[in-house]
C-alpha cells in the first residue's frame, strides 16, 4: 500500500530541494551580510579618524601645513573727515600695497614621524622671499603723497602656523637690516611685521629680501599677491601631490625628490594691486583659497582609503560567491546545507577586518594578499570537507583567486575602473545566463 504524502511532507520536500528557494535564501542572506558589512565600513572610518586625529597631534607639536602669506606693504596716511561745514578732524587710514614683482624659493627636507602605527610626513625649508614694490602711483586713490606717513611705513608678512618658525626674520631693504615683530592686527590677521622709514625714497621703488626659517607638516603653500609671482621648490619627497588653482608650470618627479616652479600673472589674482582704507581684503577666506598654490607631501599609500573602496565590493564578492557556490551544488548535485553557506558568508566578512588590520601594519597591497589567501584557503577546505572532493575545492578556490585578484586590479585602477569593472560584470552575467539554462527551478 502506498503511503499518501501529507501536504506538510510535500512542501519539506520542495523547500529542501527547490533551486528557486535555495536562491532567494542566497539573496536575503547576502542581503543581511550587508549589516555586519556596514559595521566594518564604520570601523574603517573609525581608524582613518584616528589617523587623522594623530596627524594633527604630531602638528600641533611639530608644527602645521604651512601657507606663506605677503609681503605687503603697508603706509598710514593721514585723511580729513568733515565733522561740521567749518570743522574737519584728520583720521588715520592705511595705504596696501602688493607686489609689483614676487620671488619665492623653497627647498623642503622631508622626513616621517611615526605615532603607533601612524605616519606623519613633515618638513625643514628655508624659504627664500624677494622682490620690490613700484613706485607709488597715488592718482586713482585720490590721496596726496603730502598724506602719506612714510616714516611710520611697515612690511607685512605671515604664515599660517607661526610656531613653526625657527628664527627670527630678518628684511633687507634699502636701509640697513629690519628685524621682524609680531603683529595681531596685520592684514592676514596675526603675522609678522618690521617697520621701515621710506621719507627718503618715497618715490622709488622698494625692494626686499629675507628668508623664513620654518618647519611644517603635510604641505607647503603659497598666497599668489605679485603682480608677477615666481615660485619655485624642490625637496626629497617622491610622491607629491600639487593642488590648488594654479598647478606648476614644470614639474619634475623622480625616486630622488621633486622640483617644480610656478609662474603667475595678476590678471586672475582675487586682489587688487593697491587699496585704501579701513578693509583688508586679504582676510576673506574664499579669496584666499582661490590664490593658494602648492604641494602636498602625500604618503605613499594610503590604506584606509583603499580599504574602504574594497569593502564597498564586499555584496559583489560575496553575491559571486554565493552563486558559484550553488552551480557547484547543482551540477555535482551535492546539496549544501543553508548553515553551511551562511558560514562561508561570515568568513568573506571577518575577511575585511583581516585586511583592515594587516594593512595598519604591513601596507594595504601584502595585507590583501594575507588576506585573500587565508579566506581562499578556509573555505575552499571548508568546501572540501562538505562535498568529499579535493578537484571541486581546487576550481572553487581558482573562482575565488579569480574574484579577489579582479577587485584588486578594480583598486589599483582609477581612470579605468569603471569600464573594467562593467565589461567583468557583462561577461559574469553571460556565464551566469549559459549555466542557468540547465538547471530544474522546482528540483535539483
Amino acid at each position: 500500500m502506498i503511503e499518501e504524502q501529507t501536504p506538510k511532507q510535500t512542501t519539506l520536500g520542495w523547500l529542501r530541494e527547490s533551486a528557486t528557494f535555495k536562491l532567494i535564501f542566497i539573496g536575503l542572506l547576502t542581503l543581511l551580510l550587508l549589516i555586519p558589512s556596514a559595521f566594518i565600513r564604520d570601523l574603517i572610518n573609525e581608524r582613518a579618524n584616528t589617523q587623522n586625529e594623530t596627524i594633527k597631534e604630531v602638528s600641533d607639536s611639530w608644527s602645521g601645513s604651512q601657507i606663506i602669506k605677503g609681503p605687503v606693504l603697508v603706509i598710514p596716511y593721514k585723511k580729513g573727515i568733515n565733522m561740521t561745514d567749518t570743522a574737519r578732524q584728520q583720521a588715520t587710514e592705511n595705504l596696501y600695497i602688493l607686489p609689483d614683482n614676487l620671488h619665492i624659493k623653497a627647498g623642503l627636507t622631508t622626513q616621517i614621524l611615526h605615532r603607533g602605527i601612524f605616519d606623519v610626513a613633515v618638513y625643514n625649508t628655508q624659504v627664500k622671499v624677494s622682490g620690490n614694490f613700484a613706485k607709488l602711483d597715488l592718482s586713482s586713490l585720490g590721496i596726496n603723497i603730502n598724506q602719506l606717513i612714510l616714516n611710520k611705513a611697515r612690511f607685512e608678512f605671515s604664515v599660517s602656523d607661526l610656531k613653526g618658525l625657527k628664527s627670527n626674520p630678518i628684511i633687507k631693504t634699502t636701509q640697513p637690516t629690519l628685524s621682524a615683530e609680531p603683529s595681531f592686527d596685520s592684514v592676514f590677521g596675526n603675522g609678522l611685521q618690521a617697520a621701515v622709514d621710506l621719507s627718503s625714497i618715497s618715490n622709488n621703488e622698494v625692494p626686499f629680501d629675507y628668508t623664513l626659517d620654518l618647519k611644517g607638516s603635510e604641505g607647503l603653500s603659497f598666497l599668489q599677491l605679485g603682480k608677477t609671482t615666481d615660485v619655485q621648490v624642490n625637496g626629497n619627497w617622491s610622491s607629491p601631490s600639487f593642488d590648488g588653482n594654479h598647478l606648476p608650470d614644470e614639474r619634475k618627479i623622480d625616486t630622488g625628490g621633486f622640483s617644480a616652479s610656478w609662474r603667475m600673472m595678476y590678471y586672475n589674482r582675487p586682489f587688487p594691486q593697491q587699496w585704501a582704507g579701513a578693509e583688508k581684503k586679504l582676510d576673506n577666506d574664499k579669496k584666499l583659497e582661490d590664490a593658494t598654490f602648492g604641494v602636498k607631501l602625500r604618503l605613499p599609500v594610503d590604506q584606509y582609503q583603499k580599504t574602504m573602496r574594497t569593502s564597498k565590493y564586499a555584496i559583489f564578492i560575496i553575491l559571486l560567491t554565493f552563486i558559484s557556490l550553488f552551480l557547484t551544488e547543482v551540477i555535482r548535485k551535492q546539496p549544501i546545507h543553508m548553515f553551511n553557506y551562511i558560514l562561508i558568508g561570515a568568513a568573506m566578512v571577518i575577511y575585511y577586518t583581516l585586511l583592515l588590520s594587516f594593512s595598519e601594519q604591513v601596507g594595504y597591497n601584502f595585507a590583501y594578499l594575507i588576506a585573500s589567501a587565508s579566506t581562499i584557503a578556509l573555505i575552499s577546505v571548508f568546501i572540501s570537507s562538505l562535498l568529499k572532493n579535493g578537484k571541486a575545492a581546487v576550481l572553487f578556490a581558482f573562482i575565488l583567486a579569480v574574484f579577489y585578484a579582479f577587485i584588486f586590479v578594480i583598486i589599483q585602477l582609477e581612470d579605468l575602473a569603471l569600464m573594467v569593472g562593467s565589461i567583468a560584470l557583462f561577461i559574469i552575467i553571460a556565464i551566469l545566463m549559459y549555466f542557468s539554462r540547465k538547471i530544474n527551478w522546482d528540483k535539483n
